[in-house]
C-alpha cells in the first residue's frame, strides 16, 4: 500500500536550447551527407510544412520540427542581409 502522506517529487529533464542557426547548420549537413540538395529540401519544407523533405539522418527531421517555419525564414533572411552588408 502506498504512503499517501508524502508528496512525490517528479523532475522533467529540460532539453538544452539550440539556436535556429545550429538547427539549420545540422539539417544542412545531414541533407548534404545523404546526397540531397540542401537548399531545395529546406525550401520545400519551409514552403509546404511537410517534414518528409528533411532526412531523419542525424535526427535532422525532428530537430527542424522544433523550430517554427517563420523563424527559419527570419534566420535565413537575417544572415543573407548581414552577408550582403544591407544593414
Amino acid at each position: 500500500m502506498q504512503d499517501l502522506g508524502n508528496t512525490q517529487y517528479f523532475k522533467v529533464a529540460i532539453e538544452p536550447e539550440i539556436s535556429v542557426t545550429e538547427v539549420l547548420s545540422t539539417v544542412y549537413e545531414a541533407l548534404k551527407e545523404k546526397g540531397y540538395n540542401p537548399v531545395n529540401q529546406i525550401v520545400g519544407y519551409i514552403m509546404s510544412g511537410d517534414p518528409t523533405y528533411i532526412t531523419s539522418h542525424k535526427s535532422a527531421r525532428s530537430l527542424i520540427m522544433k523550430v517554427e517555419r517563420d523563424e527559419l525564414v527570419e534566420e535565413i533572411l537575417t544572415q543573407y542581409i548581414r552577408n550582403n552588408d544591407w544593414d
